[in-house]
């Protein structure tokens, strides 16, 4: 992965933690903020900013709005997390909805990866 942090990157990711998504918040506030393995928000890694990023377990949260379920939203979805897989990280894709529907099976869904990863 790309080591050295691409500054244009980096001022897109400050911005983006200062106007999360309600959704993105919920998530944040509600559950990952003090979950006992540290997540990070709007993490740069490489050429792509993570909505949510855990290193320890090596996991990629990331939360999809509509727009990630047009032919294209699923293409540039795909790249990403190709790209992301290759240095062995693995990535979650957990619709809007389903923070808005189901919270707590998102969490737990979450939490099982976490649980998952760290016991390898």
């Amino acid at each position: 992965m790309q080591t050295k942090h691409n500054a244009n990157l980096t001022s897109v990711a400050k911005m983006l933690r200062k106007n999360m998504t309600k959704e993105e918040k919920k998530l944040w506030y509600d559950f990952l903020r003090h979950y006992p393995v540290r997540f990070y928000r709007q993490k740069v890694l490489g050429k792509y900013i993570a909505d949510f990023y855990c290193a320890k377990a090596k996991l990629v949260v990331e939360l999809d709005g509509s727009q990630h379920h047009s032919e294209a939203g699923r293409a540039d979805d795909d790249e990403r997390s190709r790209f992301l897989e290759k240095y062995d990280l693995k990535v979650l894709r957990i619709s809007n909805l389903q923070i808005i529907r189901d919270f707590a099976g998102a969490c737990t869904y979450i939490d099982h990866a976490v649980q998952q990863a760290l016991s390898q």
